[in-house]
């Protein structure tokens, strides 16, 4: 055996196979998404009434809404802590973390006393284990991505980056049914009174499965690098923003649309079918869901083609292609049969979903590797944390409007026109090296 080796060929070798890793990572990232989203299902129907009775129905269901989104504020800030320790203490430990948070949290949320039992205790419990599940997930999407693509080649980087976005739908769509399943075996008061425990508890052994899946990947051979070079930086969230501002401001932008547009679909034109345009909201879940189970079909091939010709410009082609059919879409809403509700929902998640697929790769390659856990959290968590505003704004423009058709389309088209930018930006950067040993392929962008 050769001892001078690039120390970035040898360790790939002997890690675990890159597909079974990135599969892995999917699969903990699903279970992780499905305890934090099962939330958003349950609080509209449980978690006013339940917690918040004295606030009377508005302002227990408002308040039932903010829970919601505290746990998207204060993503950042499980980005900066997670970011920390990702890039400190390695990948596969603070994923183990990220996930080990979430289940525990959601599975207390299961034993918590309603103010029935406990008056405010309550209350103030399930808000805290809200924050603690917001900061959980501001970490997991990093370190998810690094685990994938740091465990493979260059060729298929782009490919494994997409695989871990498989999570959120899967989640959406495990979530989902585990409502329905519900509601359809239990009755309302049964529901109500204890039934609602039940998928919170299910964390609990689905911890297990996911810790059993985390603790079978091994660290990433280029953290092992980067550890043996002894370039671990001291405080990655100064140094990401320091050394790569542009960066940080691509990656933002580039992610705005791919989850922007998720809670645009999904949240905010789900409530405007329903209330302005006369649908049926079981017609409206249908469409949806129908975009969801797709999704699982064509976030993989994405990434496929995202290893042909780069993730920086099929997230460019998927914001260019939401940004020409955006009003089309909206105006055919209207007139909408079932059919063509589906049809309309479809194209209108295919598209954005080319700009999600490939999110992974496009920030992978925008960052060093010694404070990639950092940067690729905290631009994902800010780009969610907005994101989250999403609904309201398009709510409020609306109003404004007096629900004029093109409405929802105006929203859409800004942040298709922000991901088109930033992509269109990344494309003209040259990818960082994964390690500092190989200086002759390290960009000078910054």
């Amino acid at each position: 055996m050769n001892s001078t080796a690039t120390p970035d060929a040898s360790p790939a070798a002997t890690t675990a196979p890159a597909r079974r890793v990135a599969w892995a990572s999917m699969v903990g990232t699903s279970l992780e998404s499905f305890d934090f989203y099962l939330f958003a299902y349950f609080s509209a129907f449980f978690v006013g009434p339940l917690f918040f009775d004295p606030l009377g129905s508005v302002g227990a269901t408002s308040v039932a809404f903010l829970t919601i989104a505290v746990a998207f504020v204060v993503r950042p800030i499980g980005a900066i802590l997670f970011g920390y320790m990702g890039d400190r203490l390695g990948r596969r430990a603070t994923l183990l973390w990220t996930v080990g948070v979430m289940g525990v949290a959601t599975g207390l949320i299961g034993l918590l006393p309603t103010y029935a039992q406990a008056g405010w205790v309550g209350a103030v419990l399930l808000i805290l284990l809200r924050i603690v599940q917001g900061l959980s997930l501001g970490g997991e999407w990093g370190g998810s991505i690094l685990i994938a693509t740091e465990h493979s080649g260059p060729v298929k980087r782009a490919f494994y980056a997409a695989i871990p976005q498989l999570g959120s739908p899967v989640g959406s769509i495990l979530s989902a049914a585990v409502f329905i399943v519900m509601t359809v075996v239990l009755p309302a008061e049964q529901l109500a009174d204890w039934g609602w425990r039940i998928p919170f508890l299910l964390a609990l052994p689905l911890l297990a499965v996911s810790l059993y899946l985390r603790l079978t990947i091994s660290e990433t051979p280029v953290f092992q690098g980067v550890v043996a070079e002894g370039r671990r930086d001291r405080i990655p969230f100064v140094t990401m923003f320091a050394r790569r501002p542009a960066a940080m401001a691509i990656a933002i932008g580039a992610a705005l649309l791919g989850i922007g547009s998720y809670s645009l679909m999904n949240t905010y034109t789900v409530n405007y079918g329903v209330e302005q345009l006369g649908f049926s909201f079981q017609d409206l879940l249908v469409a949806t869901t129908v975009g969801g189970l797709l999704q699982l079909v064509t976030i993989p091939l994405f990434g496929a083609w995202a290893s042909r010709i780069g993730s920086a410009k099929v997230v460019l082609w998927g914001a260019l292609g939401t940004l020409l059919i955006t009003f089309p879409m909206y105006f055919l809403l209207q007139f909408a049969t079932f059919p063509i509700l589906v049809a309309t929902m479809i194209i209108g998640g295919i598209l954005p979903t080319m700009a999600w697929a490939a999110l992974g790769g496009l920030m992978n390659d925008l960052f060093p590797d010694n404070f990639r856990y950092s940067a690729l959290s905290f631009a994902y968590a800010l780009a969610a944390t907005i994101s989250g505003f999403v609904p309201y704004l398009t709510f409020e423009l609306g109003t404004a409007t007096g629900f004029a058709w093109w409405h929802p389309g105006v929203v859409l088209a800004i942040m298709s026109a922000v991901t088109l930018v930033s992509a269109w930006l990344a494309t003209r950067r040259r990818p960082e090296p994964e390690l500092a040993s190989a200086p002759e392929t390290a960009s000078a962008a910054v």
